[in-house]
């Protein structure tokens, strides 16, 4: 059985996170330069992709979909449920890769990577949202 409250308490935790680095992720590559802009993007972006693997853990949990291999395993447990399109997988299992860098191995960060993804791939997590509260049957709010 789901544990909805926790899947739920993750969603408003990852929408936080994507409202701060949103806010704070600079136009340019040129200001991403600076020291803080750059901690400050890598970090929430790190928080961001935690939630998103701590509600497919909580998600196969819930759904007995097996003991995963691996944390990629989980992308693939939802996968095969139907829970999640093959190309949604394959961008999750990225954002681990992506998250496992900037934890670490610190020293190897692709600055412009990380740019690019914080200005450019920020929907996914949008996608990945809707596609679980889709399972809770939860409506996704239309933007204005």
């Amino acid at each position: 059985m789901l544990d909805d409250r926790r899947i739920l308490t993750k969603i408003d935790e990852l929408d936080s996170y994507l409202v701060e680095l949103r806010a704070v992720a600079p136009n340019s590559f040129g200001k991403y330069g600076q020291i803080e802009k750059k901690r400050s993007c890598e970090r929430l972006l790190q928080l961001c992709i935690q939630c998103v693997i701590d509600i497919t853990r909580i998600m196969v949990s819930g759904l007995r979909l097996g003991l995963p291999a691996d944390e990629n395993d989980l992308f693939v447990k939802l996968q095969k449920k139907g829970i999640v399109s093959a190309p949604m997988s394959m961008i999750l299992r990225q954002m681990r890769g992506l998250r496992n860098i900037l934890v670490h191995e610190y020293a190897s960060v692709d600055d412009e990577l990380v740019f690019k993804y914080v200005k450019t791939r920020l929907a996914d997590f949008d996608n990945f949202k809707n596609s679980v509260k889709k399972v809770l049957k939860i409506p996704n709010k239309r933007k204005k």
